[in-house]
């Protein structure tokens, strides 16, 4: 089903009185004063706030120069000096502004907490709705380059019976949605107002996407299978099995008789916990903490989200979309409350299926492997991780934000993977 038109009442105006009233007012736009509005969403932020921003880009304290020749230490001086130099001189938040307004965006308030979603619906009757989330250090922004050829899948090579009605959600904390005031926005709590959200869209039948936080908020809508529901896809399957856990935490020998390809993911599990995991401990200990910090100082927000690239970000996106979301970020004032969805889901790996009881899902489950996410699923852990396993493929391109970096085959994908349902 559609949503049915909507009337502009129950809305507030902001002013424009700088940054943390802006905050406060969701970016000078509407705010939701009901629980159950549905209400346009505009962005415009003052120039106050930008020529803000410049000037503390500008005023950077750099650090000594690390004493490596490569990125072991973090993000390298030269690497960082050259971006923030961008960002105060060439980069255009403006444009990254009118673009996001470019498409119907929404608020709502779910739980006592104002929701930011972006709703695109197809000129093709027979779409299929699909909600779609982002992650960390994501936003909106990683999602926007596939809402064209989902919603309007002829112009790229598809069918008419391909198309998508698409709703994009912020996750509580993340760019325009608010900031929860106390705990317990977890997993299973963003999962069941993703559920209300459709509902009050009037979805009957819809599906669900996600990557990175995204596949573990859409992994608790399949295991509670609210109505409607009929399936999800993942780019980043639940799917390590607890004998790898417990060998990769020194609690038990590697299992033998791995094949090639489970080895190698054992391997890509290991350096990525071992190597590339101290961000999430940090966040998932002191977001408050380390909150400070990336709230005060864009050049050290940017490092910390530059540095979750694996140290190569532009070799898939480009300065400006790299740019877009830490803006965001920087305007929103969003480092800390992001960073809390580390806190609130305590030890729990995205990745591992008896953290995320991925058994428990008792509806069809879709499953992408990108060749450049964090470790490369095998089929053999995801057919038993997923019990419901209705569509497995392993792309030939693409990484952890596969829908930002490869925007053609990742709606490619959704076709595929849902054709079926249909």
């Amino acid at each position: 089903q559609k949503l049915k038109p909507m009337t502009q009442t129950n809305v507030l105006e902001g002013t424009d009185t700088g940054a943390m009233a802006l905050q406060e007012t969701l970016s000078n736009s509407q705010i939701v004063t009901s629980t159950v509005a549905i209400l346009p969403f505009h962005v415009n932020f003052p120039d106050s706030d930008l020529a803000d921003l410049k000037r503390r880009i500008l005023a950077t304290r750099w650090p000594v120069k690390e004493t490596v020749t490569d990125q072991s230490q973090g993000v390298r001086l030269a690497s960082l000096q050259e971006l923030m130099q961008y960002w105060a001189t060439k980069y255009d938040w403006r444009k990254a502004e009118a673009r996001l307004n470019t498409f119907p965006q929404f608020m709502t308030n779910i739980d006592g907490v104002d929701i930011h979603f972006i709703h695109v619906r197809s000129k093709h009757a027979s779409a299929m709705p699909l909600i779609i989330t982002h992650g960390w250090p994501g936003s909106v922004f990683e999602l926007l380059k596939v809402i064209d050829p989902l919603t309007n899948p002829t112009a790229y090579g598809g069918k008419e019976e391909d198309a998508f009605d698409v709703v994009i959600p912020s996750i509580p904390g993340f760019g325009f949605s608010g900031k929860p005031t106390g705990t317990g926005w977890n997993l299973e709590h963003i999962a069941r107002a993703w559920s209300e959200l459709m509902k009050r869209l009037e979805y009957n039948r819809y599906v669900g996407q996600g990557g990175d936080w995204g596949a573990g908020i859409v992994n608790d809508m399949a295991r509670q299978a609210p109505e409607g529901l009929l399936a999800i896809h993942t780019n980043l399957p639940a799917t390590m099995p607890p004998e790898i856990g417990a060998a990769i935490g020194g609690a038990a020998a590697l299992p033998s008789g791995l094949s090639e390809q489970e080895r190698a993911a054992f391997e890509k599990i290991k350096t990525f916990v071992t190597k590339g995991f101290a961000y999430a401990m940090i966040m998932g200990t002191r977001p408050q903490t380390i909150g400070y910090g990336l709230t005060d100082s864009p050049s050290g927000l940017a490092a910390w989200i530059y540095d979750y690239h694996n140290g190569e970000p532009e070799r898939l996106l480009s300065k400006d979309d790299i740019l877009d979301d830490i803006t965001l970020y920087w305007l929103t004032n969003s480092a800390t409350s992001s960073g809390r969805m580390y806190w609130e889901n305590g030890p729990r790996s995205l990745i591992s299926a008896a953290a995320m009881k991925s058994s428990e899902i008792a509806i069809p489950v879709a499953v992408t492997v990108f060749p450049d996410e964090i470790y490369q699923a095998p089929e053999s852990w995801t057919r038993r991780a997923y019990p419901k396993l209705m569509y497995f493929r392993e792309a030939k391109k693409g990484g952890h934000f596969a829908a930002w970096e490869e925007p053609q085959l990742f709606a490619e994908e959704m076709r595929d993977a849902f054709r079926l349902l249909r």
